[in-house]
């Protein structure tokens, strides 16, 4: 079983299982059925003949089409970002998608995993799709075929990399880890809170419990060691993922705020 070791800038070395090929299989059909399920219910129940009669422009038809279709198109980008790093492919297969860091990918990373898809997936699904929608039936043996001859190309770069990356990975710098380990990462970030705690900052929530373990071994580190250079590193990343200001006396206190705010809100939705 491939691993990833990311070394925190207090040398703390943490061990992510990388999601092997029968992971990533698992949640790639799981998705899959889901966006074949929302074409053949489109297909069949949305009324594209009623649509013709009205509009008669062939532009606006197809401008439908491209419309209806969006929502598969994009499935993977917005589930990503809305589901922290995973599909519910992913989620069933208890796999999600970080940085080459340890951190959540910021909404670039994400956005050009999904727009690198087109030479691993994409490109093929488009053929397919456009083919199938100028009613060339008798090719769909052909069509399938380079449909599924498509996937390979992600099939194989997962299979022959170091990290277990297809193209997309590659490029957004990201890695896709098995959570077997899931509920040992949550208990590393509990803090003690009072019933009275009140948060400060809301938006910690964008953090995953991934980045606040990380956060809270390199802090613990480098207050212990009075790594003062560290600290400010680690204060500086967590404003630019979440997009808070510290309004503490210190970095220190920032910090510290940061993951009882993290567990207040993690604990209470």
């Amino acid at each position: 079983m491939k691993r990833l070791q990311v070394n925190t800038t207090q040398n703390v070395k943490i061990d992510f299982e990388l999601a092997n090929i029968g992971h990533r299989m698992l949640a790639f059909f799981v998705d899959n059925i889901i966006k074949f399920a929302y074409v053949y219910l489109v297909i069949r129940y949305f009324n594209f003949g009623a649509f013709n009669n009205v509009v008669g422009d062939s532009w606006s038809i197809k401008a439908l089409d491209i419309l209806m279709f969006l929502p598969i198109t994009f499935y993977s980008l917005y589930s990503e970002i809305l589901l922290n790093g995973q599909t519910i492919g992913k989620k069933l297969a208890k796999i999600k998608v970080i940085n080459v860091d340890g951190f959540k990918p910021s909404f670039i990373d994400f956005t050009m995993r999904w727009f690198m898809r087109i030479v691993d997936f994409n490109f093929f699904i488009l053929v397919f799709i456009y083919a199938y929608s100028l009613g060339l039936d008798k090719y769909l043996v052909l069509l399938w075929l380079i449909f599924f001859g498509g996937k390979l190309v992600g099939f194989f770069s997962v299979l022959t990399s170091k990290n277990n990356q297809r193209v997309g990975d590659l490029s957004a710098n990201t890695v896709v880890i098995h959570l077997k380990d899931e509920a040992s990462f949550s208990h590393t970030i509990i803090e003690e809170l009072t019933e009275e705690y009140t948060p400060k900052y809301v938006n910690v929530i964008k953090l995953s419990d991934n980045d606040a373990r990380i956060i809270k071994d390199t802090f613990y580190s480098a207050r212990k060691s009075k790594d003062y250079k560290t600290l400010i590193k680690l204060r500086t990343k967590i404003e630019e993922v979440t997009g808070i200001k510290s309004k503490e006396d210190s970095d220190i206190q920032f910090i510290d705020r940061v993951l009882k705010d993290y567990n207040f809100y993690t604990q209470n939705m």
